[in-house]
This record gives C-alpha cells, structure tokens and sequence, in this order.
C-alpha cells in the first residue's frame, strides 16, 4: 500500500526548542524566562529590561547595556549564545543577572588565583 507524502507544512510543526533560563538577582529575587538558542546575553538583557519583573522594582536599572550574565562564575559577552553554551533544553538553567557597567578582564580572576596559590605557568626543558 502507498501512502502519500506529507508535506512539512501541512503537518502541525511543534514549536522551536526553547531553554529555560531561572535569573537570580543579587538580592535573591529569581524569575524565569524562555529563550530561544540563537539569543545572546545582549538580547536576553534587553529582553529581562522590556519585560522587567513587577516583583524586581526596586532592582529596576537605567538601561539594558549594564545587565550582565554570569554562568558558571564567569561573565558573559554580549556576543555569546545560548546555542555556543551548549545548554540543555526542557532543563532549566541558572544564571545570575548582575548590574555592572563593565565586565572584568578576560584573565584577571584566574591571575589573581594563581598568585594567591603560588603556582606558576613555567616549565624546565632539561
């Protein structure tokens, strides 16, 4: 028996996968937000600025540009994606929303654990 081919269009297409991201403010106040994997850290700020939370008021800042992301101890630049951090979907991920005018140097913490451990970056060839 033949059965005809579907066309994609006339079949109902499920909606794009989503990642759920759970933002922490310094105070503690959380809320989640969905985005797609093509967003950045820039769009998510903008984002979290149109759509501010009524329950963050007193946390409101003057503009996106100063909303920043840390995953997993580190800053985001804006140019990041959701989809370069490989980051699951149908999971929900925590990240912290910060208000900071500037992001740190890129080696500036990792320089400043290695000279509170005393290690060094040399080696001997011998």
């Amino acid at each position: 028996m033949l059965f005809p081919l579907l066309d994609n269009c006339s079949v109902g297409s499920s909606p794009p996968a989503k990642i759920n991201l759970r933002l922490i403010l310094v105070s503690g106040k959380t809320k989640e937000f969905l985005f797609s994997p093509n967003d950045s850290a820039s769009d998510i700020a903008k984002h979290v600025y149109d759509n501010w939370p009524m329950d963050w008021e007193e946390e409101q800042v003057s503009s996106p540009n100063i909303l920043r992301l840390i995953y997993q101890g580190r800053f985001l630049h804006g140019n990041v994606t959701l989809g370069a951090l490989k980051l699951p979907f149908g999971k929900t991920t925590v990240m912290h929303l910060v208000a900071r005018e500037t992001l740190p140097e890129p080696n500036s913490q990792g320089q400043r654990n290695r000279e509170k451990t005393g290690e060094s970056n040399c080696c001997v060839i011998l």
